[in-house]
């Protein structure tokens, strides 16, 4: 790992960002700073602590302020709305780096009907836009909104997070993007970079390299605006909840999924989650979750069939004119029949007339609803962790992972598995394992922590690397990209030196580190 020296805010730097913001969008004070803080760190630990937090609401403030960090070789670090709880939240990955919220950049810029896309700043929630296309009077658009709501739309793709509607998967709903660079320079991605072009939005690429994908997860760049494909409102829908009865049926149960995504009778983005994450939902059940310590199987198995959730439990969405989903629901039924137990455990039906309301969670996402629903379930003073790798979706490999990944948990952290998968494509998923944190107990809190550096490394070995990483394993996970000698992460520091010279966008961002930070020591040394 780099180890990057605390950064000391130099009182001339910070009034110059005073000059370029008003008084009310320039933070100081430490109980300031802590409200962009990883709330799921330890308290006391001011590691990944900043120097001031800056609100800019407009593009011409964030470039001067990108201009006044290199003058004074600021590190800054970038957040839309600062909610990636479970990876680092907002803080930075440099200690005393600026943060740069963009959390009151928060207007809908666009909303075409006719089309079915918006146009958002960093700030806008999937609660905004939602409000804001009901007020448009363009209820009849639906957009792909993940678990929680409060996210920011942008945030979420440049991070290659997920949601849960057929634009959901993949990268799908981002199109054209607004982007201030490290110099200060404003870029328009794809059709943008062509003035007055009438189809910016509406299509992936453009002439040359497609640069959309090249900002996500990455620091060459700071974006401010993005276009976000929509869904028109379908005829009907159907949302469903699979039990799957057995650990052992997963394989089968996911083989199943497969085939039915690639036949289309599946689209979107299912989500399979074991039953610790199910029995969140169930009062009864809260008790036995939450970093408590393993069960044994016997007694998992048992509670699973006595609520009724199975010991897997899948949601999936169906859309379309009536007479499809029909079709649909009666092929998916009779596919998932040949899982032995296995049941429909809730089926939704919605129609465009009686667009809900929605009762259950997974109705309100699937009805492109989005909801903080899921914040009421976990209790307060937990937290988690995330080890987020991506898995071919063959039954056989996602059983084998399954063993591997429980037999693991059990024996570093004493818990079952928690984890949800996301099915991504028709070729692959993602699974999240999820390392629960009581976070009033702080060896508990510290060994999951240095479980998971161990876990990103041993499972890095076996084939298993992470979409996605925490502030602490950043570097960790980046080193297990290691073919032909690091030659990915050589050509992105390549590039990192070339467009940010001085390093102060987002320095090691998911194991980006500018020239200053790296000491002169390849990628395999550090």
């Amino acid at each position: 790992m780099v180890d990057a020296p605390a950064f000391v805010l130099p009182d001339a730097a910070l009034a110059r960002f005073r000059e370029v913001l008003p008084a009310d969008a320039v933070h100081v004070d430490e109980a300031d700073r802590d409200q962009l803080r990883d709330p799921y760190w330890f308290q006391e630990d001011r590691s990944y602590d900043s120097s001031a937090v800056l609100y800019p609401t407009t593009v011409e403030q964030i470039q001067a302020i990108v201009r006044i960090a290199n003058e004074y070789g600021v590190p800054i670090w970038t957040s839309s709305q600062g909610r990636n709880n479970g990876y680092g939240g907002p803080s930075p990955r440099v200690k005393g780096s600026v943060l740069l919220s963009l959390r009151r950049m928060n207007r809908v810029l666009e909303i075409n009907r006719e089309l079915a896309y918006a146009v958002v700043e960093p700030g806008v929630r999937w609660m905004d836009l939602a409000d804001a296309l009901i007020e448009a009077g363009a209820d009849d658009l639906l957009l792909s909104t993940p678990d929680v709501g409060w996210g920011s739309i942008v945030g979420n793709s440049m991070d290659n997070g997920v949601s849960y509607l057929p634009n959901g998967a993949d990268f799908m709903a981002p199109t054209g993007m607004e982007v201030v660079l490290p110099d200060g320079e404003l870029l328009r991605t794809g059709l943008g970079a062509a003035p007055g072009n009438r189809s910016w939005h509406l299509y992936k690429r453009g002439l040359g390299p497609t640069l959309d994908p090249f900002f996500a997860q990455s620091n060459f760049g700071i974006v401010t605006r993005m276009g976000v494909w929509l869904m028109r409102k379908p005829e009907a829908m159907a949302s469903l909840q699979l039990a799957i009865p057995r650990n052992d049926q997963l394989g089968q149960a996911i083989d199943i999924i497969r085939e039915l995504r690639m036949s289309g009778a599946i689209r979107g983005v299912p989500g399979v989650y074991s039953f610790p994450v199910m029995a969140w939902q169930v009062p009864e059940l809260g008790e036995y979750m939450g970093g408590k310590g393993a069960l044994p199987e016997e007694e998992l198995q048992r509670l699973a069939e006595e609520s009724g959730l199975g010991r897997w439990s899948v949601g999936v969405g169906v859309w379309g004119d009536a007479p499809v989903v029909e079709h649909h629901v009666k092929r998916i039924k009779e596919r998932w029949a040949e899982i032995e137990g296995s049941r429909v455990s809730h089926e939704g039906r919605y129609t465009r007339d009686e667009w809900g309301p929605f009762d259950v969670f997974r109705d309100k996402i699937n009805g492109g609803h989005p909801t903080l629903e899921m914040l009421d379930l976990v209790p307060d003073g937990i937290g988690h962790l995330a080890f987020s790798p991506v898995i071919p979706l063959v039954g056989e490999e996602i059983q084998r992972f399954e063993r591997l990944i429980s037999a693991y948990m059990l024996e570093h952290m004493n818990a079952n598995l928690s984890a949800g998968m996301t099915i991504i494509n028709d070729r692959s998923l993602i699974i999240v394992v999820n390392l629960d944190l009581v976070l009033d107990d702080e060896e508990q809190v510290r060994n999951a922590y240095k479980t998971i550096k161990h876990m990103v490394e041993h499972f890095g070995k076996l084939g298993y690397t992470e979409y996605r990483a925490h502030l602490e394993i950043m570097d960790i996970a980046s080193a297990q990209y290691s073919f032909n000698h690091h030659a990915y992460r050589r050509f992105v520091e390549t590039i990192k030196d070339a467009v940010d010279p001085n390093g102060v966008i987002s320095p090691g961002r998911h194991g980006i580190w500018p020239a200053r930070y790296r000491g002169g020591l390849p990628p395999g040394e550090r």
